[in-house]
């Protein structure tokens, strides 16, 4: 399916999509803001600090992909497709039959995913590891092709939604708000719409998608990983018109956050702050709105490696993160300043997963299961008596 480069082309190639930011003279010495392009072309603010964070965290993408053309010499092309190594990254439970090469080699997979994997193989990665290529097996080559023409010119009220949120995805995006950019992100969107009618379409997935669109380079791949991300890696009525597995996922963070950071939630709930406030847009959006487009990447590498978990592990870590300064907040609007101003200047995402991973503990995907599962009829209730009273006020409005 991939074609095979060697190592020689793939670090030219990667070191070429990762250029150094040199900041003006001016700049440095006035110590003012100024603005770059990252990786995938979003425009970013900062001092020349943060720019040289950035230039820290590019070389350490250089390194990285060091170690993994390193590897392909050493293992092969592609050793980390072997189904075992899949199976294991899922979750599933060890046979004593499976080679020590084979968990090592898993082992050794997951410490380079949390790592980050190298942009130029990054398309490549997610779409074998996601799933995304299985799934795309099991239809016929032509599938999406067939499908953007079957519903070519359809108006639906996802699509009229969908065509309103266009340009208000990422404005000023040098390919994402152009009318090839728009052309493209509507027909995966629209596509999915109707491959899904239960899902159709949901504000926040325009971002995700388009993020994809960037990352995967063409809209087949890109439309693929949101299906395998929808289908298969995140909570299923995450995006449905209710929205019931969204709220279930804030309830499970609510607490997740009681557990892990018992001080702030404490604080935060004597305050009155609903952490949904803020974390809503972070499990709708997977991040892609609220962290730099590089560090959201290294998020979503995880994510479609080891599951939703992630998405509570980051979002646990920006509120650990600013621990200290959340607890001397007294004003809701204090509080969402903070989280805000945290999430959209995390350049470094060594920073956001170090705390992600090391301080906040373990989550396993079962216990989290079994958190959702206990939320699950609270949820529904609530959805239920909401329904009545939405129900109850339209009877009322046909009697007057």
């Amino acid at each position: 399916m991939f074609g095979i480069q060697s190592r020689r082309d793939l670090t030219m190639e990667l070191q070429s999509q990762i250029p150094i930011l040199r900041p003006s003279i001016h700049a440095r010495r006035a110590n003012i803001v100024v603005k770059f392009q990252d990786l995938y072309g979003f425009t970013v603010e900062g001092n020349v600090d943060d720019v040289n964070v950035l230039n820290e965290v590019r070389e350490k993408v250089r390194n990285q992909g060091r170690v993994w053309w390193a590897l392909e010499a050493s293992k092969g092309a592609n050793w980390y497709l072997q189904p075992e190594i899949l199976l294991i990254g899922d979750g599933i439970a060890l046979k004593t039959s499976l080679k020590i090469s084979t968990l090592t080699n898993a082992i050794t997979l997951k410490r380079l995913i949390r790592k980050g994997i190298p942009p130029v193989l990054r398309p490549k990665v997610w779409f074998s590891l996601s799933g995304a290529a299985k799934k795309k097996s099991t239809v016929p080559d032509s599938y999406y092709s067939d499908l953007t023409k079957a519903v070519d010119g359809k108006v639906t009220p996802a699509t009229r939604q969908i065509d309103h949120d266009l340009p208000r995805t990422f404005p000023g995006h040098p390919w994402l708000d152009t009318p090839e950019g728009h052309a493209a992100l509507r027909r995966v969107l629209v596509g999915y719409s109707f491959r899904d009618s239960d899902v159709g379409y949901c504000q926040g997935l325009n971002y995700v998608a388009a993020l994809l669109l960037l990352v995967m380079k063409t809209e087949e791949d890109a439309f693929w990983m949101l299906a395998v991300l929808l289908e298969n890696v995140l909570v299923r009525d995450c995006y449905t018109t209710n929205l019931s597995g969204c709220h279930v996922e804030q309830r499970v963070f609510k607490d997740l956050l009681a557990q892990k950071c018992p001080r702030i939630a404490t604080h935060l709930e004597d305050m009155g702050f609903d952490v949904s406030l803020v974390a809503t847009e972070w499990f709708l959006c997977l991040f892609s709105k609220s962290l730099p487009s590089e560090t959201t990447l290294r998020v979503w590498d995880v994510l479609f490696y080891e599951g939703a978990k992630v998405l509570f592990h980051a979002a646990l870590a920006i509120f650990k993160m600013k621990e200290n300064e959340l607890l001397m907040t007294h004003q809701v609007g204090d509080v969402i300043n903070i989280l805000q101003t945290t999430s959209h200047q995390l350049f470094d995402p060594d920073e956001l997963l170090t705390v992600a991973f090391e301080k906040i503990g373990s989550m396993t995907t079962n216990t989290i299961s079994k958190q959702r599962k206990k939320q699950e009829p609270a949820v529904q209730a609530e959805l239920d008596q909401r329904l009545r009273r939405l129900n109850s006020l339209k009877e009322s409005g046909k009697s007057t």
